[in-house]
């Protein structure tokens, strides 16, 4: 039931305007991760008879509990569960804000919001970091794993000034893509494999082999995925496929390099462990290109030091070595 005293929604937000504090946000936060009044005080740096006002204060300017009060500490209440996605997001702007303003202070050139997929982290930044590094040591990376979805959700946001990707199908609105290395598929195995001889050989394994191996698969959808269902229907059928489908990096490589496993992926994705030979790429009939890595930029309006970055980036010359 509503109810009828409660004040509306823009006297919370002009309240909050005038006499809300950063404070309140992260007291807030740390009470619903850890429970405890005396906790949130000691991890915060502050007394618990503080963190007990704050909480107070910030409870009158909404009018509403935020937390249950119990024997053994305190527990969110539905209109703190409302708060707390937001709360983090704000606490996290104002983290990010200082680490901009400091970083000026240091160095003066600013600091680029960098957002990458794994294959381009792999296949162009691993690359190309260290000499950025070196030529302009002023300039701070704030680097970000995320693939299609993050990286649409962080234009929609304007929370990236660059992203480094392959291109997309739908290039979104006000952004330009500069396409900088080639890719394709390739078959890996680790080095120990019965058939990772084949790769020093250059001879491609045949039809029978491979539909013997146990193949990792990510999931459905997934272009990897749909080139390993199409390369195994042109070889005769299903290939055995391992119970584990996934596109987690860390549980890939290390079902890849334990076990005695087959898998379909990008170049650029697995080059750092071809290059250091603990995988093998064999041989493949018709291997299928991919969309090019590169970088994914605004049309306009980049800050300097992003400028600086693709600049240097576009300049560069990135060769696949296989």
């Amino acid at each position: 039931m509503t109810n009828p005293s409660a004040s509306s929604a823009s006297i919370l937000l002009n309240r909050l305007l005038a006499r809300g504090k950063f404070r309140h946000i992260q007291i807030l936060i740390r009470l619903a991760e850890l429970g405890s009044l005396g906790r949130a005080a000691e991890a915060i740096g502050v007394t618990q008879s503080s963190v007990t006002q704050t909480l107070a204060h910030l409870e009158d300017l909404l009018e509403t509990p935020l937390f249950h009060r119990h024997a053994r500490g305190v527990h969110p209440t539905d209109a703190c569960r409302d708060l707390l996605p937001l709360a983090t997001q704000v606490l996290l702007g104002v983290t990010e804000s200082a680490e901009a303003i400091a970083a000026r202070h240091r160095h003066g050139d600013g600091r680029v919001r960098l957002l990458a997929s794994l294959a381009a982290i792999n296949g162009l930044l691993m690359k190309a970091m260290g000499e950025f590094n070196r030529q302009w040591p002023g300039i701070q990376i704030h680097l970000q794993e995320g693939e299609r979805d993050e990286q649409l959700n962080a234009i929609a946001r304007a929370e990236v000034d660059l992203i480094v990707c392959r291109r997309p199908p739908v290039i979104p609105g006000g952004w330009e893509f500069h396409p900088l290395l080639a890719d394709h598929f390739v078959i890996v195995c680790r080095a120990q494999h019965p058939l990772a001889h084949l790769a020093a050989r250059g001879e491609t394994p045949s039809r029978t082999a491979l539909q013997q191996a146990v193949w990792l698969a990510l999931p459905a959808g997934s272009a990897a995925r749909v080139h390993l269902d199409e390369f195994a229907a042109s070889r005769g059928g299903d290939f055995r496929i391992h119970p584990l489908v996934t596109r987690t990096p860390t549980m890939m490589w290390w079902l890849l390099l334990q076990h005695d496993l087959l898998a379909i992926l990008p170049y650029t994705l697995v080059s750092p462990l071809l290059q250091s030979g603990e995988m093998k790429a064999l041989p493949m009939e018709g291997q299928t290109a991919l969309e090019p890595l590169g970088l994914l930029q605004p049309e306009n309006e980049l800050v300097p030091s992003a400028e600086v970055f693709s600049a240097f980036m576009r300049g560069r010359r990135f060769d696949s070595e296989a």
